[in-house]
């Protein structure tokens, strides 16, 4: 069975281990491919910086940070002091000396030619990770935040001001030029099963949906769609995507989320969603517009949890798909 993920972020890497994790212990040889978010990525005195695809790269290979969650184990911060003395890289943005070595290679690498897809394969050989990661597009689509203060880039707004600006609206940049990767739109087009990863729907989701043509291929594949929410309890896991829900008029709620993705029977792209148990009552309601739900435990604690929500994912796109 070939499974693609589609999401980006801390949610994402913990629930592709998990995923990971479960298809090891089924022992059949799934293959697992992930269309990883390319809206957080930015320019960074003078390097491209990837943080979705980065904290996927480094937990699959088994060296992040487990502890903050993103950057890799055993970090020092030498070089990116020494950047901000030189007024190159804001303080507000810290780069590990392990990490700053991905993003001067990355740089090398696109410098030189190489496509985003290009660089993604070349850095996750590195390690066995047991998955593919593919970019959304190879194009650039940085996510431009709107606030009443001015635009200015996500990395800012999420990292600098910790979303605390009120926003009026995202959107990538250039994002009429940019078209679903040639390993993303194939990886979809041949899968089994699509999962949307329990990521921010706004910016981490939401900037691989807005690439021309990428609705269009989830809508049109075969597979069922199953999502995997991300809100427990009226309240996010992690970060702040309740500030980005707040900023596109959607309720912090599993249900709210589930139907901003929207039914694929009316046009939208979910055919079912796992809610955790607290938000069960969500069930009946989602039902009615045309997804299928199903409540389980959610949170992603550790190995077994990790394995656990993904076999649930797995077991619901295959109810749906009879």
């Amino acid at each position: 069975m070939r499974i693609v993920v589609i999401g980006g972020g801390v949610g994402c890497a913990r629930f592709v281990l998990g995923l990971r994790e479960h298809v090891r212990r089924a022992g059949a040889g799934d293959r697992i491919d992930v269309v990883v978010n390319t809206g957080d990525d930015w320019w960074l005195s003078g390097l491209r910086i990837a943080p979705d695809h980065d904290s996927l790269l480094y937990a699959l290979a088994g060296v992040n940070d487990a502890e903050r969650g993103w950057g890799r184990a055993g970090e020092s911060e030498r070089v990116s002091a020494e950047l901000a003395a030189w007024g190159t890289a804001p303080e507000w943005f810290t780069l590990g000396d392990l990490d700053l070595g991905t993003h001067i290679a990355r740089t090398a690498w696109l410098r030189g030619g190489a496509s985003v897809s290009e660089v993604y394969a070349r850095l996750g050989s590195r390690w066995p990770l047991g998955v593919r990661l593919h970019p959304a597009t190879d194009a650039e689509i940085d996510t431009i935040v709107e606030t009443d203060q001015g635009d200015m880039h996500f990395q800012e707004w999420w990292v600098r001001h910790r979303a605390a600006r009120p926003a009026r609206g995202f959107r990538q940049s250039a994002i009429a030029h940019a078209r679903p990767s040639g390993g993303a739109a194939a990886a979809i087009r041949e899968a089994d099963v699509v999962l949307l990863a329990p990521s921010n729907p706004v910016v981490s989701i939401g900037p691989v949906l807005a690439v021309p043509g990428m609705r269009e291929l989830i809508r049109g594949s075969a597979a069922p769609v199953v999502g995997v929410s991300g809100i427990i309890g009226g309240s996010v896991v992690r970060g702040m995507a309740d500030a980005c829900l707040a900023a596109v008029g959607v309720e912090t709620s599993a249900r709210a989320v589930a139907q901003h993705y929207g039914a694929r029977a009316a046009g939208g792209l979910l055919d079912g969603w796992l809610v955790d148990d607290v938000d069960a009552d969500a069930v009946p309601a989602l039902a009615e517009a045309g997804i299928a739900a199903r409540a389980v435990p959610l949170w992603l604690t550790d190995n077994d949890t990790r394995a656990q929500v993904a076999r649930d994912a797995l077991d619901l796109a295959r109810t749906i798909a009879g």
